[in-house]
Protein backbone atom coordinates (compact mmCIF):
# COMPACT_ATOMS: atom_id res chain seq x y z
CA UNK A 1 0.00 0.00 0.00
CA UNK A 2 1.01 3.59 -0.52
CA UNK A 3 2.06 5.83 2.35
CA UNK A 4 -0.85 6.96 4.53
CA UNK A 5 -1.87 10.58 4.76
CA UNK A 6 -0.70 12.47 7.85
CA UNK A 7 -2.91 15.51 8.34
CA UNK A 8 -2.11 18.40 10.67
CA UNK A 9 -5.15 19.65 12.60
CA UNK A 10 -5.90 23.04 14.14
CA UNK A 11 -6.82 22.54 17.85
CA UNK A 12 -9.93 24.71 17.59
CA UNK A 13 -11.13 22.75 14.58
CA UNK A 14 -10.53 19.47 16.39
CA UNK A 15 -12.53 20.66 19.38
CA UNK A 16 -15.39 21.61 17.06
CA UNK A 17 -15.22 18.23 15.30
CA UNK A 18 -15.48 16.44 18.64
CA UNK A 19 -18.81 18.22 19.22
CA UNK A 20 -20.26 18.29 15.71
CA UNK A 21 -23.50 16.37 15.13
CA UNK A 22 -22.87 15.93 11.40
CA UNK A 23 -23.10 12.19 10.69
CA UNK A 24 -19.49 11.79 9.41
CA UNK A 25 -18.19 13.09 12.74
CA UNK A 26 -20.56 10.89 14.71
CA UNK A 27 -19.25 7.85 12.83
CA UNK A 28 -15.65 9.01 13.18
CA UNK A 29 -16.06 9.21 16.97
CA UNK A 30 -17.46 5.65 17.03
CA UNK A 31 -14.44 4.47 15.09
CA UNK A 32 -12.08 6.26 17.47
CA UNK A 33 -13.70 4.48 20.43
CA UNK A 34 -13.26 1.14 18.68
CA UNK A 35 -9.58 1.87 18.01
CA UNK A 36 -9.05 2.85 21.64
CA UNK A 37 -10.62 -0.44 22.72
CA UNK A 38 -9.16 -2.88 20.20
CA UNK A 39 -6.21 -0.94 18.80
CA UNK A 40 -5.38 -1.49 15.14
CA UNK A 41 -2.99 -3.84 13.42
CA UNK A 42 -1.23 -1.01 11.63
CA UNK A 43 0.33 2.37 12.35
CA UNK A 44 -2.59 3.83 10.39
CA UNK A 45 -6.37 3.39 10.20
CA UNK A 46 -7.53 1.31 7.23
CA UNK A 47 -10.80 2.26 5.57
CA UNK A 48 -12.10 -0.13 2.93
CA UNK A 49 -14.82 -0.11 0.28
CA UNK A 50 -15.85 -3.13 -1.75
CA UNK A 51 -17.02 -3.32 -5.34
CA UNK A 52 -18.35 -6.24 -7.36
CA UNK A 53 -17.41 -5.66 -11.03
CA UNK A 54 -20.15 -7.94 -12.35
CA UNK A 55 -21.58 -4.96 -14.25
CA UNK A 56 -20.83 -1.37 -15.12
CA UNK A 57 -20.23 0.74 -11.98
CA UNK A 58 -23.26 2.81 -10.95
CA UNK A 59 -23.63 5.81 -8.70
CA UNK A 60 -24.16 3.65 -5.63
CA UNK A 61 -20.54 2.48 -5.92
CA UNK A 62 -19.37 6.08 -6.12
CA UNK A 63 -21.54 6.96 -3.13
CA UNK A 64 -19.87 4.34 -0.97
CA UNK A 65 -16.42 5.77 -1.69
CA UNK A 66 -17.62 9.37 -1.29
CA UNK A 67 -19.27 8.70 2.07
CA UNK A 68 -16.34 6.66 3.35
CA UNK A 69 -14.04 9.52 2.41
CA UNK A 70 -16.24 11.95 4.33
CA UNK A 71 -15.92 9.79 7.46
CA UNK A 72 -12.21 9.38 6.83
CA UNK A 73 -11.67 13.16 6.70
CA UNK A 74 -13.80 13.60 9.82
CA UNK A 75 -11.66 10.99 11.62
CA UNK A 76 -8.50 12.84 10.62
CA UNK A 77 -9.78 15.89 12.50
CA UNK A 78 -10.29 14.07 15.77
CA UNK A 79 -7.24 11.78 15.71
CA UNK A 80 -3.53 12.12 14.96
CA UNK A 81 -3.43 8.67 13.37
CA UNK A 82 -2.85 8.64 9.60
CA UNK A 83 -5.38 6.89 7.38
CA UNK A 84 -5.63 4.86 4.17
CA UNK A 85 -8.54 4.04 1.90
CA UNK A 86 -8.47 0.73 0.03
CA UNK A 87 -11.00 0.29 -2.80
CA UNK A 88 -11.26 -3.47 -3.20
CA UNK A 89 -12.69 -5.10 -6.33
CA UNK A 90 -14.12 -8.63 -6.03
CA UNK A 91 -13.07 -9.34 -9.58
CA UNK A 92 -12.31 -13.04 -9.05
CA UNK A 93 -16.02 -13.75 -8.57
CA UNK A 94 -17.62 -15.94 -11.19
CA UNK A 95 -19.98 -14.13 -13.56
CA UNK A 96 -23.32 -15.60 -12.55
CA UNK A 97 -25.54 -13.38 -14.72
CA UNK A 98 -25.02 -11.43 -17.95
CA UNK A 99 -25.82 -7.72 -17.44
CA UNK A 100 -28.61 -6.36 -19.63
CA UNK A 101 -26.79 -3.14 -20.56
CA UNK A 102 -23.65 -4.41 -22.30
CA UNK A 103 -22.99 -5.58 -25.89
CA UNK A 104 -21.97 -9.05 -27.12
CA UNK A 105 -24.42 -10.90 -24.90
CA UNK A 106 -23.73 -14.24 -26.56
CA UNK A 107 -20.00 -13.95 -25.84
CA UNK A 108 -20.72 -13.34 -22.17
CA UNK A 109 -23.20 -16.22 -21.96
CA UNK A 110 -20.45 -18.51 -23.23
CA UNK A 111 -18.30 -17.44 -20.27
CA UNK A 112 -20.80 -17.69 -17.43
CA UNK A 113 -19.33 -18.72 -14.07
CA UNK A 114 -15.76 -17.94 -15.12
CA UNK A 115 -13.88 -15.36 -12.98
CA UNK A 116 -14.63 -11.82 -14.13
CA UNK A 117 -10.96 -11.21 -14.90
CA UNK A 118 -11.07 -14.14 -17.33
CA UNK A 119 -14.36 -13.28 -19.04
CA UNK A 120 -13.62 -11.47 -22.35
CA UNK A 121 -14.39 -7.76 -22.43
CA UNK A 122 -17.62 -7.33 -24.45
CA UNK A 123 -16.46 -3.83 -25.39
CA UNK A 124 -13.18 -5.15 -26.80
CA UNK A 125 -11.12 -2.57 -24.93
CA UNK A 126 -9.48 -4.40 -22.01
CA UNK A 127 -7.97 -7.71 -21.06
CA UNK A 128 -11.26 -8.88 -19.52
CA UNK A 129 -14.72 -7.74 -18.46
CA UNK A 130 -13.44 -7.38 -14.90
CA UNK A 131 -10.52 -5.23 -16.07
CA UNK A 132 -12.93 -3.06 -18.08
CA UNK A 133 -15.21 -2.43 -15.11
CA UNK A 134 -12.28 -1.84 -12.78
CA UNK A 135 -10.90 0.76 -15.18
CA UNK A 136 -14.27 2.50 -15.33
CA UNK A 137 -14.47 2.61 -11.55
CA UNK A 138 -10.95 4.03 -11.22
CA UNK A 139 -11.66 6.67 -13.85
CA UNK A 140 -14.77 7.76 -11.96
CA UNK A 141 -12.92 7.91 -8.65
CA UNK A 142 -10.04 9.84 -10.20
CA UNK A 143 -12.51 12.32 -11.73
CA UNK A 144 -13.61 13.24 -8.23
CA UNK A 145 -10.08 13.43 -6.87
CA UNK A 146 -10.44 10.69 -4.26
CA UNK A 147 -7.29 9.64 -2.44
CA UNK A 148 -7.35 5.84 -2.51
CA UNK A 149 -5.46 2.67 -3.33
CA UNK A 150 -7.05 0.18 -5.69
CA UNK A 151 -6.92 -3.56 -4.96
CA UNK A 152 -7.90 -6.50 -7.16
CA UNK A 153 -9.09 -9.75 -5.58
CA UNK A 154 -7.55 -11.63 -8.50
CA UNK A 155 -4.17 -10.06 -7.76
CA UNK A 156 -4.46 -10.72 -4.02
CA UNK A 157 -5.48 -14.38 -4.48
CA UNK A 158 -2.97 -15.20 -7.23
CA UNK A 159 0.01 -13.30 -5.83
CA UNK A 160 -0.20 -15.08 -2.49
CA UNK A 161 -1.25 -12.05 -0.45
CA UNK A 162 -4.27 -14.04 0.80
CA UNK A 163 -2.38 -17.33 1.25
CA UNK A 164 -2.02 -17.00 5.03
CA UNK A 165 -5.71 -16.33 5.61
CA UNK A 166 -6.68 -19.12 3.18
CA UNK A 167 -4.48 -21.62 5.02
CA UNK A 168 -6.00 -20.46 8.30
CA UNK A 169 -9.48 -20.89 6.82
CA UNK A 170 -8.49 -24.39 5.79
CA UNK A 171 -7.29 -25.17 9.33
CA UNK A 172 -10.45 -23.66 10.85
CA UNK A 173 -12.80 -24.92 8.16
CA UNK A 174 -15.25 -26.44 10.61
CA UNK A 175 -15.47 -23.21 12.64
CA UNK A 176 -16.43 -21.33 9.49
CA UNK A 177 -18.96 -24.01 8.49
CA UNK A 178 -20.48 -23.92 11.98
CA UNK A 179 -21.09 -20.20 11.47
CA UNK A 180 -22.47 -20.54 7.95
CA UNK A 181 -24.60 -23.72 8.00
CA UNK A 182 -27.28 -22.52 10.46
CA UNK A 183 -27.93 -19.54 8.14
CA UNK A 184 -28.68 -21.75 5.11
CA UNK A 185 -31.66 -23.76 3.96
CA UNK A 186 -31.62 -27.55 4.17
CA UNK A 187 -30.87 -28.10 0.47
CA UNK A 188 -28.04 -25.56 0.40
CA UNK A 189 -26.49 -26.95 3.59
CA UNK A 190 -26.08 -30.33 1.91
CA UNK A 191 -23.71 -28.98 -0.74
CA UNK A 192 -22.27 -25.82 0.84
CA UNK A 193 -18.58 -25.13 1.24
CA UNK A 194 -16.89 -21.86 2.12
CA UNK A 195 -14.31 -22.68 -0.56
CA UNK A 196 -15.06 -22.23 -4.26
CA UNK A 197 -12.47 -24.07 -6.38
CA UNK A 198 -11.58 -22.92 -9.88
CA UNK A 199 -12.05 -25.90 -12.20
CA UNK A 200 -8.69 -26.85 -13.77
CA UNK A 201 -10.57 -28.21 -16.80
CA UNK A 202 -13.18 -25.50 -17.52
CA UNK A 203 -11.81 -22.50 -15.61
CA UNK A 204 -15.20 -21.95 -13.99
CA UNK A 205 -15.86 -21.05 -10.36
CA UNK A 206 -17.49 -24.17 -8.90
CA UNK A 207 -20.21 -24.26 -6.25
CA UNK A 208 -19.61 -27.86 -5.17
CA UNK A 209 -19.27 -29.70 -1.86
CA UNK A 210 -15.82 -30.60 -0.60
CA UNK A 211 -15.00 -34.29 -0.34
CA UNK A 212 -12.05 -33.48 1.89
CA UNK A 213 -10.49 -30.42 3.50
CA UNK A 214 -6.98 -31.07 4.76
CA UNK A 215 -6.01 -28.32 7.18
CA UNK A 216 -2.50 -29.71 7.64
CA UNK A 217 -1.69 -29.80 3.92
CA UNK A 218 -3.83 -26.76 3.03
CA UNK A 219 -5.72 -28.60 0.29
CA UNK A 220 -9.30 -29.32 -0.73
CA UNK A 221 -10.66 -32.26 -2.72
CA UNK A 222 -13.80 -32.03 -4.85
CA UNK A 223 -15.44 -33.52 -7.92
CA UNK A 224 -14.60 -31.53 -11.04
CA UNK A 225 -17.05 -30.91 -13.86
CA UNK A 226 -15.71 -33.90 -15.82
CA UNK A 227 -16.53 -36.24 -12.91
CA UNK A 228 -12.98 -36.75 -11.67
CA UNK A 229 -11.82 -36.02 -8.15
CA UNK A 230 -9.33 -33.17 -7.95
CA UNK A 231 -7.17 -32.02 -5.05
CA UNK A 232 -5.94 -28.43 -5.11
CA UNK A 233 -4.00 -26.23 -2.68
CA UNK A 234 -6.14 -23.41 -1.33
CA UNK A 235 -3.29 -21.01 -2.07
CA UNK A 236 -2.10 -19.36 -5.26
CA UNK A 237 -5.47 -18.51 -6.73
CA UNK A 238 -6.71 -22.11 -7.06
CA UNK A 239 -9.76 -21.39 -4.92
CA UNK A 240 -11.64 -18.38 -3.65
CA UNK A 241 -13.96 -17.93 -0.70
CA UNK A 242 -17.74 -17.68 -0.89
CA UNK A 243 -18.82 -14.07 -0.61
CA UNK A 244 -19.90 -14.06 3.05
CA UNK A 245 -16.75 -15.82 4.32
CA UNK A 246 -14.73 -13.68 1.89
CA UNK A 247 -16.05 -10.52 3.57
CA UNK A 248 -14.93 -11.60 7.03
CA UNK A 249 -11.69 -13.20 5.84
CA UNK A 250 -10.66 -10.02 4.03
CA UNK A 251 -11.23 -7.99 7.18
CA UNK A 252 -9.05 -10.43 9.12
CA UNK A 253 -6.36 -10.62 6.42
CA UNK A 254 -6.01 -6.90 5.87
CA UNK A 255 -6.80 -5.60 9.36
CA UNK A 256 -9.66 -3.42 8.11
CA UNK A 257 -10.79 -0.83 10.67
CA UNK A 258 -13.86 0.58 8.91
CA UNK A 259 -16.19 -0.49 6.11
CA UNK A 260 -19.64 0.67 5.08
CA UNK A 261 -22.15 -1.16 2.92
CA UNK A 262 -25.77 -1.10 1.84
CA UNK A 263 -28.77 -2.21 3.84
CA UNK A 264 -29.01 -5.42 1.81
CA UNK A 265 -25.91 -6.59 3.73
CA UNK A 266 -27.23 -5.65 7.17
CA UNK A 267 -28.55 -9.08 8.17
CA UNK A 268 -25.20 -10.61 7.23
CA UNK A 269 -23.16 -8.35 9.50
CA UNK A 270 -23.09 -10.85 12.41
CA UNK A 271 -21.87 -13.52 9.96
CA UNK A 272 -19.09 -11.32 8.59
CA UNK A 273 -18.02 -10.38 12.11
CA UNK A 274 -18.06 -13.96 13.38
CA UNK A 275 -15.94 -15.24 10.50
CA UNK A 276 -13.48 -12.41 10.97
CA UNK A 277 -13.11 -13.32 14.65
CA UNK A 278 -12.88 -17.06 13.85
CA UNK A 279 -9.91 -16.26 11.62
CA UNK A 280 -8.19 -14.26 14.35
CA UNK A 281 -9.21 -10.74 13.40
CA UNK A 282 -11.16 -7.91 15.02
CA UNK A 283 -14.38 -6.98 13.23
CA UNK A 284 -14.19 -3.42 11.89
CA UNK A 285 -16.53 -0.56 12.66
CA UNK A 286 -19.48 -0.66 10.26
CA UNK A 287 -21.88 1.84 8.75
CA UNK A 288 -25.00 0.67 6.94
CA UNK A 289 -26.62 3.02 4.43
CA UNK A 290 -29.99 2.84 2.72
CA UNK A 291 -30.21 1.70 -0.87
CA UNK A 292 -30.73 3.87 -3.92
CA UNK A 293 -33.91 3.35 -5.92
CA UNK A 294 -34.81 4.07 -9.52
CA UNK A 295 -37.82 6.12 -10.65
CA UNK A 296 -40.04 3.05 -10.09
CA UNK A 297 -38.88 2.57 -6.52
CA UNK A 298 -36.79 -0.50 -7.40
CA UNK A 299 -33.25 -1.07 -6.11
CA UNK A 300 -30.65 0.06 -8.63
CA UNK A 301 -28.59 -2.82 -9.92
CA UNK A 302 -25.43 -3.26 -11.99
CA UNK A 303 -26.96 -6.22 -13.81
CA UNK A 304 -30.19 -4.39 -14.66
CA UNK A 305 -28.47 -1.14 -15.52
CA UNK A 306 -31.33 0.86 -13.99
CA UNK A 307 -30.80 4.11 -12.13
CA UNK A 308 -28.12 6.57 -13.19
CA UNK A 309 -24.52 6.09 -14.18
CA UNK A 310 -21.91 8.55 -12.98
CA UNK A 311 -21.29 9.68 -16.55
CA UNK A 312 -25.00 10.41 -16.98
CA UNK A 313 -25.09 12.60 -13.89
CA UNK A 314 -21.96 14.47 -14.95
CA UNK A 315 -23.50 15.13 -18.38
CA UNK A 316 -26.06 17.41 -16.73
CA UNK A 317 -24.52 18.62 -13.48
CA UNK A 318 -21.20 19.43 -11.77
CA UNK A 319 -19.35 16.80 -9.75
CA UNK A 320 -19.94 18.64 -6.47
CA UNK A 321 -23.72 18.29 -6.78
CA UNK A 322 -23.39 14.51 -6.85
CA UNK A 323 -21.11 14.53 -3.81
CA UNK A 324 -23.63 16.64 -1.90
CA UNK A 325 -26.47 14.31 -2.93
CA UNK A 326 -24.48 11.49 -1.34
CA UNK A 327 -23.94 13.47 1.87
CA UNK A 328 -27.63 14.11 2.47
CA UNK A 329 -29.45 11.56 4.67
CA UNK A 330 -27.44 8.41 3.90
CA UNK A 331 -29.76 6.29 6.04
CA UNK A 332 -32.84 7.32 4.06
CA UNK A 333 -33.73 5.48 0.85
CA UNK A 334 -33.50 7.94 -2.04
CA UNK A 335 -34.68 7.76 -5.62
CA UNK A 336 -31.82 8.27 -8.00
CA UNK A 337 -32.94 9.26 -11.48
CA UNK A 338 -32.72 12.25 -13.79
CA UNK A 339 -35.45 14.32 -12.12
CA UNK A 340 -33.39 14.74 -8.93
CA UNK A 341 -30.49 16.46 -10.69
CA UNK A 342 -31.77 20.09 -10.94
CA UNK A 343 -32.71 20.25 -7.28
CA UNK A 344 -29.40 18.69 -6.24
CA UNK A 345 -27.51 21.32 -8.24
CA UNK A 346 -29.37 24.26 -6.71
CA UNK A 347 -29.15 22.81 -3.20
CA UNK A 348 -25.38 22.51 -3.56
CA UNK A 349 -25.00 26.18 -4.50
CA UNK A 350 -27.46 27.25 -1.79
CA UNK A 351 -25.37 25.46 0.86
CA UNK A 352 -22.21 26.94 -0.63
CA UNK A 353 -23.64 30.45 -0.42
CA UNK A 354 -24.83 29.83 3.14
CA UNK A 355 -21.40 28.62 4.21
CA UNK A 356 -19.67 31.76 2.94
CA UNK A 357 -22.40 34.01 4.29
CA UNK A 358 -22.17 32.51 7.77
CA UNK A 359 -18.45 31.76 7.78
CA UNK A 360 -17.50 34.65 10.01
CA UNK A 361 -20.57 34.55 12.26
CA UNK A 362 -21.04 30.83 12.91
CA UNK A 363 -19.17 28.73 15.42
CA UNK A 364 -16.87 26.15 13.89
CA UNK A 365 -19.05 23.24 15.00
CA UNK A 366 -22.00 24.77 13.15
CA UNK A 367 -19.91 25.25 10.00
CA UNK A 368 -19.09 21.54 10.12
CA UNK A 369 -22.81 20.78 9.77
CA UNK A 370 -22.89 22.31 6.29
CA UNK A 371 -22.71 19.63 3.54
CA UNK A 372 -20.24 21.64 1.47
CA UNK A 373 -17.64 21.39 4.24
CA UNK A 374 -17.67 17.62 3.66
CA UNK A 375 -17.94 17.87 -0.12
CA UNK A 376 -14.81 20.03 -0.26
CA UNK A 377 -12.94 18.42 2.64
CA UNK A 378 -13.09 21.55 4.75
CA UNK A 379 -12.24 24.09 2.05
CA UNK A 380 -15.43 25.19 0.24
CA UNK A 381 -14.67 27.65 -2.58
CA UNK A 382 -16.09 31.13 -2.90
CA UNK A 383 -18.60 31.12 -5.74
CA UNK A 384 -20.83 33.99 -6.84
CA UNK A 385 -23.89 32.57 -8.58
CA UNK A 386 -26.34 35.30 -9.64
CA UNK A 387 -28.74 32.80 -11.26
CA UNK A 388 -29.95 29.37 -10.21
CA UNK A 389 -29.89 26.22 -12.30
CA UNK A 390 -33.70 26.14 -12.20
CA UNK A 391 -33.81 29.66 -13.65
CA UNK A 392 -31.41 28.70 -16.42
CA UNK A 393 -33.52 25.66 -17.26
CA UNK A 394 -36.65 27.78 -17.56
CA UNK A 395 -34.78 30.42 -19.52
CA UNK A 396 -33.65 27.72 -21.95
CA UNK A 397 -37.27 26.64 -22.21
CA UNK A 398 -38.69 30.00 -23.31
CA UNK A 399 -35.73 31.75 -24.95
CA UNK A 400 -35.32 29.21 -27.76
CA UNK A 401 -31.59 29.38 -27.07
CA UNK A 402 -29.60 26.54 -28.57
CA UNK A 403 -26.16 27.73 -27.45
CA UNK A 404 -24.66 29.17 -24.30
CA UNK A 405 -24.21 32.47 -26.10
CA UNK A 406 -27.97 32.72 -26.43
CA UNK A 407 -28.42 32.27 -22.69
CA UNK A 408 -25.61 34.68 -21.88
CA UNK A 409 -27.43 37.50 -23.69
CA UNK A 410 -30.15 37.25 -21.04
CA UNK A 411 -27.79 36.58 -18.13
CA UNK A 412 -25.71 39.68 -18.83
CA UNK A 413 -28.74 41.90 -19.14
CA UNK A 414 -29.88 40.59 -15.74
CA UNK A 415 -26.39 40.80 -14.20
CA UNK A 416 -24.17 43.07 -16.34
CA UNK A 417 -20.95 42.35 -14.47
CA UNK A 418 -21.29 38.59 -15.01
CA UNK A 419 -19.25 37.07 -17.84
CA UNK A 420 -18.11 33.54 -18.73
CA UNK A 421 -14.59 34.54 -17.68
CA UNK A 422 -15.52 36.05 -14.31
CA UNK A 423 -18.17 33.42 -13.53
CA UNK A 424 -17.08 30.06 -14.97
CA UNK A 425 -19.59 28.26 -12.74
CA UNK A 426 -22.44 30.11 -14.45
CA UNK A 427 -21.00 29.28 -17.85
CA UNK A 428 -20.74 25.62 -16.89
CA UNK A 429 -24.32 25.57 -15.59
CA UNK A 430 -25.57 27.20 -18.79
CA UNK A 431 -24.15 24.29 -20.77
CA UNK A 432 -25.66 21.77 -18.36
CA UNK A 433 -29.03 23.54 -18.55
CA UNK A 434 -29.14 23.39 -22.36
CA UNK A 435 -28.35 19.66 -22.39
CA UNK A 436 -30.81 18.85 -19.62
CA UNK A 437 -33.54 20.90 -21.27
CA UNK A 438 -33.11 19.20 -24.64
CA UNK A 439 -33.06 15.68 -23.21
CA UNK A 440 -35.66 15.88 -20.43
CA UNK A 441 -37.58 19.15 -20.22
CA UNK A 442 -38.54 19.73 -23.85
CA UNK A 443 -39.95 16.21 -24.41
CA UNK A 444 -42.03 16.46 -21.22
CA UNK A 445 -43.43 19.97 -21.75
CA UNK A 446 -47.22 20.11 -21.72
CA UNK A 447 -48.80 23.53 -21.98
CA UNK A 448 -52.48 23.97 -21.26
CA UNK A 449 -55.08 26.46 -22.33
CA UNK A 450 -56.08 29.22 -19.91
CA UNK A 451 -59.62 29.38 -18.59
CA UNK A 452 -61.51 32.66 -18.94
CA UNK A 453 -60.65 33.59 -15.33
CA UNK A 454 -57.00 32.66 -15.82
CA UNK A 455 -56.79 34.62 -19.06
CA UNK A 456 -58.13 37.71 -17.30
CA UNK A 457 -55.55 37.30 -14.52
CA UNK A 458 -52.73 36.88 -17.03
CA UNK A 459 -53.77 40.02 -18.93
CA UNK A 460 -53.81 41.91 -15.62
CA UNK A 461 -50.34 40.55 -14.90
CA UNK A 462 -49.10 41.76 -18.28
CA UNK A 463 -50.55 45.23 -17.67
CA UNK A 464 -49.03 45.34 -14.18
CA UNK A 465 -45.59 44.35 -15.46
CA UNK A 466 -45.81 47.09 -18.12
CA UNK A 467 -46.23 49.71 -15.39
CA UNK A 468 -43.14 48.66 -13.43
CA UNK A 469 -40.23 51.13 -13.67
CA UNK A 470 -37.07 50.19 -15.52
CA UNK A 471 -34.56 48.39 -13.34
CA UNK A 472 -37.18 46.80 -11.07
CA UNK A 473 -35.61 44.17 -8.85
CA UNK A 474 -36.73 40.55 -8.74
CA UNK A 475 -38.31 41.34 -5.37
CA UNK A 476 -40.28 44.24 -6.86
CA UNK A 477 -41.51 42.02 -9.67
CA UNK A 478 -42.41 39.21 -7.27
CA UNK A 479 -44.49 41.65 -5.19
CA UNK A 480 -46.35 42.76 -8.30
CA UNK A 481 -47.05 39.12 -9.21
CA UNK A 482 -48.41 38.54 -5.71
CA UNK A 483 -50.65 41.60 -5.98
CA UNK A 484 -52.18 40.35 -9.23
CA UNK A 485 -52.72 36.90 -7.74
CA UNK A 486 -54.49 38.21 -4.66
CA UNK A 487 -57.92 37.38 -6.11
CA UNK A 488 -60.30 34.46 -6.19
CA UNK A 489 -59.69 31.57 -6.58
CA UNK A 490 -56.06 32.15 -5.59
CA UNK A 491 -56.49 33.76 -2.17
CA UNK A 492 -55.72 32.07 1.11
CA UNK A 493 -56.01 33.15 4.73
CA UNK A 494 -52.66 33.63 6.44
CA UNK A 495 -52.16 32.75 10.08
CA UNK A 496 -52.05 36.44 11.03
CA UNK A 497 -55.45 37.01 9.41
CA UNK A 498 -54.12 38.73 6.29
CA UNK A 499 -55.02 37.63 2.78
CA UNK A 500 -52.26 35.74 0.99
CA UNK A 501 -51.79 34.06 -2.36
CA UNK A 502 -52.02 30.30 -2.74
CA UNK A 503 -49.67 28.12 -4.77
CA UNK A 504 -52.47 27.67 -7.29
CA UNK A 505 -51.65 31.09 -8.75
CA UNK A 506 -48.03 30.15 -9.40
CA UNK A 507 -49.02 26.70 -10.67
CA UNK A 508 -51.21 28.51 -13.20
CA UNK A 509 -48.21 30.53 -14.38
CA UNK A 510 -45.98 27.47 -14.63
CA UNK A 511 -48.51 25.31 -16.49
CA UNK A 512 -49.71 27.93 -18.98
CA UNK A 513 -46.49 29.88 -19.60
CA UNK A 514 -43.77 27.28 -19.02
CA UNK A 515 -45.55 24.01 -19.72
CA UNK A 516 -44.46 22.53 -16.40
CA UNK A 517 -46.02 21.56 -13.08
CA UNK A 518 -43.49 23.54 -11.05
CA UNK A 519 -40.95 26.24 -11.64
CA UNK A 520 -38.63 28.88 -10.19
CA UNK A 521 -39.43 31.97 -8.17
CA UNK A 522 -41.35 33.76 -10.87
CA UNK A 523 -40.16 37.26 -10.08
CA UNK A 524 -36.55 36.14 -10.59
CA UNK A 525 -37.51 34.45 -13.84
CA UNK A 526 -39.16 37.62 -15.19
CA UNK A 527 -36.14 39.71 -14.18
CA UNK A 528 -33.85 37.30 -16.03
CA UNK A 529 -36.01 36.78 -19.11
CA UNK A 530 -37.14 40.40 -19.33
CA UNK A 531 -40.45 42.18 -18.66
CA UNK A 532 -41.20 42.81 -22.33
CA UNK A 533 -40.31 39.24 -23.22
CA UNK A 534 -42.55 37.91 -20.44
CA UNK A 535 -45.46 40.03 -21.65
CA UNK A 536 -44.92 38.66 -25.16
CA UNK A 537 -44.86 35.15 -23.69
CA UNK A 538 -48.22 35.78 -22.05
CA UNK A 539 -49.67 36.94 -25.38
CA UNK A 540 -48.35 33.84 -27.12
CA UNK A 541 -49.85 31.64 -24.44
CA UNK A 542 -53.28 33.31 -24.64
CA UNK A 543 -53.19 33.03 -28.44
CA UNK A 544 -52.57 29.27 -28.17
CA UNK A 545 -49.14 29.51 -29.82
CA UNK A 546 -47.28 27.74 -27.01
CA UNK A 547 -49.59 24.74 -27.20
CA UNK A 548 -49.12 24.57 -30.98
CA UNK A 549 -45.34 24.87 -30.73
CA UNK A 550 -45.16 21.90 -28.37
CA UNK A 551 -47.44 19.71 -30.47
Amino acid sequence: MSSPSKPSVDPALRAAALESKAWPFEEARKLLKRIEKHQTRHDYILFETGYGPSGLPHIGTFGEVARTTMIRRAFELISDMPTKLLCFSDDMDGMRKVPDNVPNQELLHENLHRPLTVVPDPFGEYESFGHHNNAMLRRFLDTFGFEYEFASATDYYKSGRFDDILLRACERYQKIMDIMLPTLGEERRATYSCFLPISPTTGRVLYVPMKDVDGADGTVTFEDEDGTDVTLPVTGGNVKLQWKPDFGARWAALGVDFEMYGKDHQTNTPIYDSICRALGGHAPEHYVYELFLDQNGEKISKSKGNGLTIDEWLTYAPTESLSMFMFQKPRTAKRLYFDVIPRAVDEYYQHLAAFRRQHNSQELKDQLMNPVWHVHEGKPPEVDLPVTFALLLNLAAVANAETKDGLWAFIQRYSPDTTPETHPHVDQLAGFALRYFEDFVRPAKQYREATAEEAAALRDLSDTLAKLPAGSTPQDIQSAIYDVGRREPYTKQNKDGSVGVSLAWFNTLYEILLGEKQGPRFGSFVALYGIDETRALIERALAGELIKSAA
